[in-house]
């Protein structure tokens, strides 16, 4: 004979007792998120309208810090570099994984030798890899420039030249972090059905028509997605500019987050750092929102 089912009351603490053990194991994350993430942030925005300096009483400026940090003559020499950065990052680091990926998935033979190799510079700390490519770059005795010798070309002044410094910086972060990026398509690219493939080469196309019209539709979700987290990274570029050229020369890589670091910490103006951390915030915010609205309406039209 079949048991009877427990009353609903016991159901009902069973379930309650299910849920608040989830949710103390939930609460050790959510504790570091507000300490770390959402309590800094609300405190970031509460500051940009405070005049604060460590160690006096705050006093409420209203929009004084967005005026002052706008008028700025760094101000538009650092939005002008970020976007600049953003926008080469896009033609020099946005393609290359992808092709990498092409390549990786068509090996037979040491793919997962290249997949190391392809992926080492991300496990390389962000800091050290700039101190090695800015060694690279020394216009003197750099690996660079000696190359350049050997082949008996004309050598450049890379990071030390205001009009090359930006596109070496971007050579610098595609380097530094393709490694996932390219993981990520390689793995995209591995479930597309190979019938898919079978059937345009039956059709006679060539290899660019089928990565025209089957890779590309079949990863355009993963491709959509990477290019938004890809232009939200490149405009916070921090760590190239401050430990390779110090936002010289002539303040040619002079970026958003780097004039941040010298408001808050050089300046010892944090009214002024949150303001204009309010402003990259809410930049990046709106255009997010944008972005995934005209993605998703281009999907659904598709």
């Amino acid at each position: 004979m079949q048991a009877p089912p427990p009353p609903a009351g016991d159901r009902r603490r069973r379930r309650l007792a299910d849920q608040g053990r989830a949710y103390a194991f939930l609460l050790g994350g959510l504790i570091c998120f507000a300490l770390f993430s959402w309590y800094p942030a609300i405190r970031a925005v509460v500051i940009a309208f405070q005049r604060y300096t460590p160690g006096a009483d705050p006093a409420w400026v209203g929009t004084a810090n967005f005026t002052r940090v706008v008028q700025d003559p760094e101000f538009a020499a650092a939005w002008r570099n970020t976007l600049t950065f953003t926008l080469l990052a896009l033609l020099i680091g946005f393609a290359i994984p992808f092709v990498l990926a092409l390549v990786l998935n068509e090996l037979r033979h040491a793919r997962a030798f290249f997949r190391v190799v392809v992926y080492l510079p991300v496990m390389i700390p962000p800091v050290v890899s700039a101190l090695l490519w800015k060694w690279f770059y020394d216009p003197g005795a750099g690996l660079a420039n000696e190359a350049l010798r050997f082949l008996h070309l004309p050598t450049s002044n890379w990071s030390n030249g205001a009009d090359t410094a930006l596109v070496s910086l971007v050579i610098v972060a595609t380097w530094a972090t393709m490694g996932g990026t390219v993981l990520i398509y390689l793995a995209a690219l591995q479930s597309i059905p190979g019938e898919l493939y079978e059937a345009a080469e039956l059709d006679g196309a060539s290899l660019l028509q089928r990565v025209r019209h089957v890779t590309i539709p079949q990863t355009r979700f993963v491709i959509l997605m990477l290019m938004l987290l890809q232009i939200i990274a490149t405009m916070q570029v921090f760590t190239e500019p401050f430990v390779i050229t110090g936002g010289g020369p002539e303040n040619a890589t002079v970026t958003v987050l780097y004039l941040i670091y010298k408001y808050a910490f050089l300046y010892n103006d944090f009214g002024g750092a949150c303001a204009l951390s309010v402003m990259l915030l809410l930049l990046l915010g709106l255009f997010s929102a944008g972005y995934l609205r005209l993605t998703r309406t281009d999907g659904e039209s598709a």
